[in-house]
């Protein structure tokens, strides 16, 4: 089921506290750009086609990754791209746009994304895992 763009900003502006639709479009926009770097195959198809159209073309033209960046890499380099973001503000933007995510895709296909990122993302999805 795809959720529609109104509903996922929704959920991305609530738990990122943002104050405007847009900032949540551009945050979402930045994480799932680099997200779909470390997505590959029949894992990013499905996850594409449970986003909103505009969001899936995002993750289906991804930010060029040489190598999957370990979480800590990923927060900093969403904080480049996005305008006075420290590594503070870029955990909660990126928990908040994956979250949502993870809430979009559903258990199973989570567990699939989770198994092509290197250890610690469970966080950042908020599905921390059993150690």
């Amino acid at each position: 089921m795809t959720l529609r763009l109104e509903a996922f900003l929704d959920h991305v502006k609530h738990r990122g506290e943002y104050d405007t639709a847009e900032e949540a479009d551009r945050t979402a926009r930045v994480v799932l750009a680099l997200l779909g770097a470390h997505l590959v195959g029949e894992v990013r198809a499905q996850l594409a086609a449970r986003l909103p159209e505009s969001f899936a073309l995002v993750l289906l033209n991804p930010l060029q990754s040489a190598e999957p960046l370990p979480p800590e890499r990923f927060v900093r380099a969403t904080a480049a791209w996005i305008d006075g973001a420290t590594e503070q503000t870029a955990t909660w933007d990126v928990s908040a746009v994956l979250s949502t995510v993870a809430d979009t895709a559903g258990e199973d296909l989570t567990e699939q994304i989770l198994l092509q990122l290197p250890d610690g993302y469970d966080l950042l999805f908020g599905r921390p895992q059993p150690t």
